[in-house]
């Protein structure tokens, strides 16, 4: 197979920005085989803007055409695992967008069906993961460059959104169309890196809002503390409100810190010594120093690397790799199995918020259905008109 040809399931923002890097040959090995939308009018849009690429209205037509090789899903979070099972039914390759699912247990049917057809290439645009800075990161924790992992802290408020973006569609920001807010929409991103760099937590306990600064039933504020079971900690917060917006990831080891600043800039501080012994072999009047703030150059040594993001170049990688494995079977940089990570993650923040206490990871899945689905008929009962 020289070209892969792709089908774009949903031609809204997403899907749009994919078809033009396409279109305009930055994805190596990739063409556009068809574009589906239920929306009658992006069809005029389509005919006009990608001419001589078929359109379908209906997913399923699109997979049983026989113009495309593999998909990519754009489309509300509930539909990812039912479209990604029906590609892998027909032998077509399956690229789906974060989040992999609403909540785990369809998540893990898309994985189990996958795992019957290992000659098909089956991923997740979690484009963060093409990020040579978060790959540097994980590169260093993996090495033991700053040693065991005692605390994680990530601040990410940088998601922004006015009362506007929600009322753009009826599904955005409900239970029933989206299944959540922040957590499924923005910072899934995060979630998967929190977990892809130091491991997932063991507990999770979390305070999170509802329609807190926004006329919405889901989530717009969240604070989570994590418990990664062998003494480390974590804090994840994140939120839709806060116009100015902070990232601010640190990662604390018993030799030294990593801190990464707005997702562009790490600091990188390695003791000489680990925490441990400094703790129990230090004179008293070096502590001292350090009290006073001296002397803290000769304890440490930083580190400081600055990256720069071109915008859609990680996207375009992750199109890219997507291709590369189906051709010549290069290792995937997201393998769609890892998507029911994160979304693990986005549960159990969710469940321990709902239960009012803290949740262990496996968390009991029926359960969480079942309160997802108690929000989902409130909505349907009593909905909010934005």
């Amino acid at each position: 197979m020289k070209k892969v040809r792709i089908g774009i399931i949903g031609i809204g923002a997403q899907g749009g920005l994919y078809a033009g890097f396409i279109a305009d040959g930055k994805v190596n090995n990739m063409v556009i085989g068809a574009i589906c939308d239920i929306d009658p009018g992006k069809k005029a849009m389509c005919v006009n803007k990608y001419p001589g690429i078929p359109f379908y209205d209906h997913y399923v037509d699109m997979l049983d055409s026989g113009n495309v090789d593999a998909i990519v899903t754009c489309v509300p979070h509930y539909l990812h695992p039912e479209m990604g099972i029906e590609a892998l039914k027909r032998d077509i390759h399956p690229l789906v967008e974060k989040p992999a699912g609403v909540y785990t247990k369809q998540v893990q049917e898309l994985n189990d069906f996958a795992a019957s057809k290992p000659a098909l290439t089956f991923g997740i645009v979690f484009n963060q993961r093409s990020n040579p800075l978060y790959q540097k990161v994980k590169e260093m924790i993996d090495q033991g460059e700053i040693g065991e992992i005692r605390r994680t802290n990530w601040m990410i408020t940088t998601w922004w959104r006015p009362q506007g973006y929600y009322e753009q569609s009826a599904w955005r920001a409900t239970w029933g169309g989206e299944g959540g807010g922040v957590l499924v929409n923005q910072a899934p991103h995060q979630l998967d890196l929190l977990q892809w760099i130091c491991g997932m937590p063991k507990k999770v306990y979390s305070n999170v809002k509802y329609g807190y600064q926004r006329n919405i039933a889901v989530e717009d504020e969240v604070t989570a503390m994590l418990d990664y079971g062998n003494g480390a900690t974590g804090v994840f917060i994140t939120c839709t409100h806060d116009v100015i917006g902070t990232d601010r990831f640190e990662i604390l080891g018993d030799k030294g810190k990593i801190v990464i600043d707005d997702s562009k800039k790490i600091t990188i501080k390695r003791l000489n010594k680990p925490e441990s012994e400094m703790s129990s072999t230090m004179k008293w009047e070096d502590v001292m120093k350090i009290f006073m703030g001296q002397g803290l150059s000769e304890i440490y040594e930083e580190e400081v690397l600055e990256f720069e993001s071109v915008w859609g170049a990680q996207h375009i990688a992750v199109l890219d790799n997507f291709a590369a494995n189906i051709v010549d079977g290069t290792p995937l940089l997201a393998p769609g199995t890892d998507g029911i990570h994160g979304v693990r993650l986005a549960n159990a923040i969710h469940l321990s918020s709902w239960l009012g206490k803290e949740v262990e990871i496996p968390f009991d899945e029926e359960l969480f259905a079942a309160e997802l689905n108690k929000r989902v008929e409130e909505e349907r009962k009593t909905p909010i008109h934005k």
